[in-house]
């Protein structure tokens, strides 16, 4: 009794001082969690034996595994697909599992799936009938949706099961044992949904000649993941938060029409029945050359649009081993190429899928692409591992283990925009990179979207740069992000919020954590340091189930830089860069007075087609980089060479400080014509990021200076920072390569300069391409 009362106190004692704590905090943010420089603790998932403290998985770490036997047999003429498959299903966690969860993707086109009515919607101008239809799901959707045929054991017996939504829950006669296996046996068919009018990550699109290209993605039901740090994730899927799959080996026999070309996840084992013997030729050929070789040529493709099969069927069957997910394309308007390459020893099938509509787009460029994309992602995170990496073109952007499906159409005589041509490389990059994010390093898609998402758009950037030194990247450099850290902050949300409820998707997921990345391996590490701490993660976590914690500590651990402020401001928060240059005081260190600024004219100039040098640009250049379009330069065309003379828009404001110090002559002898220069800077934005400053000296000289972000830990707000220099300084600029994504430039300089607006240089821009006649960078390049 006496034992009981002494913990009731201690009880209320250990209240009374949370309670005092919690005020605290509300008073004063800037104490513990308040403060941007204090470890970010709890925020964390605490570290365990199945993930450790460094980030690397623990000694007891495990994860399940699931194989799958699949026939499938697509009804071209009915658009419906049919399925029979065999899971076997590994519980290597210490845990009796009464139930296990199954995902059914296609029933987010169910009628009356919760994601059909969630969303907001307004009436627009015009009202189209197809705007109308929406409205009416049950008519809209009529028929979509998993039919269920069969769900049993290995030996035959029903199994209750029970669906709710995108879910399917299988409840097992007999708990499956740690350590355990079960098979189970599920039949299905869906109604293959017309993606271009209903949308969708699979299914079909009608072509104006009348031929179908199918998509088949998300098509089987996939086991969820049952992992140590949530159960199984049986969150819905509603569309946008994409995959939670483990790993596993694939056996898939898919029977279609005998025309059809197949392009799928996996190696074909049964290719040479199924290919004409011209084409097994050339897919001989194919395996040791290093330009692609059409093994299913133009004029055959053509051919089999004009006379489509559909009485007569061929099976094509793949393998594939240690896959997180299974998806395949298949139409008669199929063009196949292919070549292959060696990765760090290992051969890899690197090869396209495309329609007529995009041959002298994808001919060209896509298979090359796909091979540059997995030997710049080896470097930077692991050598790829798998023996095909596909790109298709179909009108859209989806990745899958070993096969992407991408965009990239032509007008009808072959040309095509510069948009065009480097919207379709980039999607090309970015899709068939996927691979490695989060095909390999198999993040949780459903619940953190940044995870593949933006780690996927960092090194797309570096592989786009590593193509051409000029390539236009929308994403990466940190300039390109400051439009939207300026936005009003109901309009944001911190990366480290779920996939279903960010508002700004492609900021938020692709673009901010890849400039964050960016900065970080540029600004704040370095190449060196970045690079390995990267690397280590993706080796560390390859094939395996990685979360943020593991991340960000993996980082830190690798490099030994305490990045938790880093992680604060630009993870959990939503507080944009502003560095501002308030105020400078000037000294000349053998005069009793201060010097006044004086100013001559100087010019800016502004950048269009992304040629302005950011920071990655000027360090590649510098480290003799050899890009992609100048080792191969069939990959040049007219695009290339196409630069528009630059205006000159900006120049100083002349601004004069007259305020006066006294300073002897004796106390700076030593110095004799130095000067000293106190710089005031506020901290306007919020979010700490290092100071750099660039010095422009009157004999045409400049000097870059880099202070850490520690700069800030006293005071987050303002500080002063008092430097001492040889030369005379004209002119001072904060964040001169535009590295931080601060979003004032105008008060980054001293003296002040007049910064336009992007409108005023849009103005400018027009106003000089028809004065000078310069060719529109839009207009299409004739094939």
């Amino acid at each position: 009794m006496k034992m009981a009362y002494k913990y009731i106190i201690m009880f209320g004692f250990l209240c009374w001082v949370n309670n005092i704590y919690t005020q605290n905090l509300q008073h004063n943010p800037q104490s513990n969690h308040g403060n941007k420089f204090e470890q970010l603790g709890i925020m964390l998932s605490d570290p365990n034996t199945y993930r450790t403290a460094s980030g690397a998985p623990g000694h007891q770490y495990w994860q399940q595994r699931a194989d799958y036997d699949i026939s499938a047999r697509l009804d071209e003429p009915n658009r419906i697909l049919e399925g029979d498959e065999i899971i076997t299903y590994y519980n290597y966690s210490p845990d009796l599992l009464h139930y296990l969860w199954i995902q059914l993707d296609e029933n987010q086109h169910h009628p009356s799936a919760e994601s059909n009515f969630f969303d907001g919607s307004r009436i627009g101008t015009p009202v189209l009938t197809e705007t109308l239809d929406r409205f009416k799901s049950d008519t809209w959707l009529e028929g979509y949706g998993v039919n269920i045929l069969l769900v049993a054991d290995a030996k035959g017996n029903p199994l209750p099961y029970t669906i709710h939504q995108t879910m399917m829950r299988i409840d097992l006669p007999t708990p499956l044992k740690a350590g355990g296996k079960i098979s189970i046996r599920i039949k299905w068919k869906y109604k293959i949904p017309e993606r271009m009018r209903i949308g969708g990550r699979g299914g079909y699109e009608m072509m104006p000649d009348g031929n179908a290209l199918f998509t088949i993605t998300q098509w089987f039901p996939r086991m969820a993941v049952y992992s140590d740090f949530q159960g199984w994730n049986n969150k819905q899927f509603t569309g946008r938060g994409e995959f939670a799959l483990p790993f596993g080996n694939y056996r898939v026999r898919m029977t279609v029409p005998a025309d059809h070309v197949v392009a799928s996840t996996g190696t074909c084992v049964n290719l040479k029945k199924v290919l004409p013997s011209a084409a097994w030729s050339r897919w001989q050929q194919a395996q040791n050359t290093h330009e692609p070789i059409e093994i299913v040529t133009l004029e055959e493709a053509r051919q089999k649009e004009q006379n489509p099969v559909h009485n007569q069927y061929k099976t094509w069957e793949f393998t594939a081993e240690n896959v997180r997910d299974f998806a395949w394309g298949s139409s008669r308007k199929f063009i196949w190429d292919a070549m292959a390459i060696d990765n760090h020893g290992k051969k890899v099938m690197c090869m396209s899928f495309y329609p007529k509509e995009s041959y002298h787009l994808y001919r060209k460029y896509s298979t090359k692409v796909v091979a540059h994309t997995i030997r710049v992602y080896s470097k930077y995170t692991i050598p790829y591992q798998y023996p095909v990496a596909i790109s298709v073109e179909a009108s859209n952007g989806m990745e899958y283990p070993m096969i992407a499906f991408n965009y990239g159409r032509t007008e009808p005589d072959g040309s095509y925009s510069e948009r065009m041509k480097y919207g379709m490389i980039s999607v090309i990059i970015h899709e068939v990179g996927h691979n490695f994010f989060p095909m390999i390093i198999n993040s949780d898609e459903r619940q953190w979207s940044w995870m593949d998402e933006g780690l996927n758009t960092f090194v797309q950037f570096l592989a786009e740069q590593e193509f051409d030194n000029n390539y236009p990247s929308s994403r990466g450099p940190a300039h390109k992000i400051v439009d939207y850290m300026r936005l009003p902050k109901e309009q944001l949300e911190p990366i480290m919020t779920n996939s279903e409820n960010i508002i700004q998707f492609g900021h938020n997921a692709y673009g901010k954590p890849a400039t964050a990345l960016n900065i970080l391996r540029e600004t704040i590490m370095g190449r060196e340091l970045f690079d390995f701490a990267f690397s280590q993660y993706c080796r560390r976590w390859a094939y395996k189930h990685p979360t943020p914690a593991d991340f960000f500590r993996t980082m830190e651990d690798a490099s030994g830089v305490d990045l938790d402020w880093f992680w604060r401001g630009w993870f959990f928060d939503i507080q944009p860069v502003d560095i501002s240059l308030d105020s400078v005081r000037t000294f000349q260190l053998n005069h009793a007075q201060k010097v006044p600024y004086s100013t001559d004219t100087v010019l800016i100039r502004p950048q269009y087609r992304d040629k302005f040098k950011h920071i990655t640009k000027q360090r590649n250049q510098e480290s003799g980089m050899v890009f992609l379009v100048d080792t191969d330069t069939t990959l040049r065309d007219f695009y290339y060479y196409y630069n528009p003379e630059n205006d000159s828009s900006f120049r100083f404001v002349e601004k004069y400080y007259d305020d006066w110090e006294t300073l002897t002559d004796n106390e700076f002898k030593k110095f004799e014509n130095y000067y000293l220069y106190e710089l005031h800077l506020s901290n306007k934005g919020g979010l700490v990021m290092p100071v750099i400053i660039q010095w422009n000296y009157a004999d045409g000289s400049s000097e870059i200076t880099r202070i850490s972000a520690y700069i800030w830990r006293k005071n987050e707000q303002k500080v002063v920072k008092t430097f001492l220099k040889e030369k005379k300084v004209l002119s001072i600029q904060i964040d001169p390569f535009k590295e931080t994504a601060d979003i004032d430039e105008r008060n980054n300089n001293w003296p002040l300069l007049d910064v336009k607006s992007r409108f005023d240089l849009f103005k400018s821009k027009i106003n000089y391409d028809e004065n000078e006649k310069v060719p529109n960078p839009m207009q299409r390049h004739q094939k």
